[in-house]
């Protein structure tokens, strides 16, 4: 805990995530290394801002997932941060790119 005495949460990245957010990352670094950089850097700072009061954030409902059971972070303008909060921790499921059609969320399969 922080000297302000809010409850921190633990973070926990799912390899699909991870794995979603370097694919995001090699894409953009075949055209500005720099926008690469600066796209990882802002999803890992909002990221670890999960870490107080993930419940801010609202609610990500689409019919093939339980009601409420996952919220949502836009980073970067135009990427989603999936996570679900159980207990203490936050589990970041999925990275997706707002531009791109639902069926590619790894969220869905």
């Amino acid at each position: 805990m922080e000297g302000n005495d809010k409850k921190l949460y633990q973070i926990i990245i799912a390899s699909d995530a991870n794995d979603r957010m370097y694919d995001h990352f090699e894409f953009l670094a075949r055209v500005s290394v720099n926008a690469a950089n600066r796209l990882l850097d802002g999803l890992l700072e909002d990221i670890r801002n999960l870490r107080t009061d993930p419940f801010r954030y609202p609610a990500y409902n689409r019919p093939y997932l339980p009601v409420g059971k996952y919220h949502y972070i836009l980073s970067n303008k135009r990427y989603r941060i999936v996570y679900q909060i159980i207990g203490n921790q936050v589990f970041v499921d999925d990275i997706q790119d707002c531009r791109q059609d639902d069926d590619k969320s790894s969220l869905s399969k």
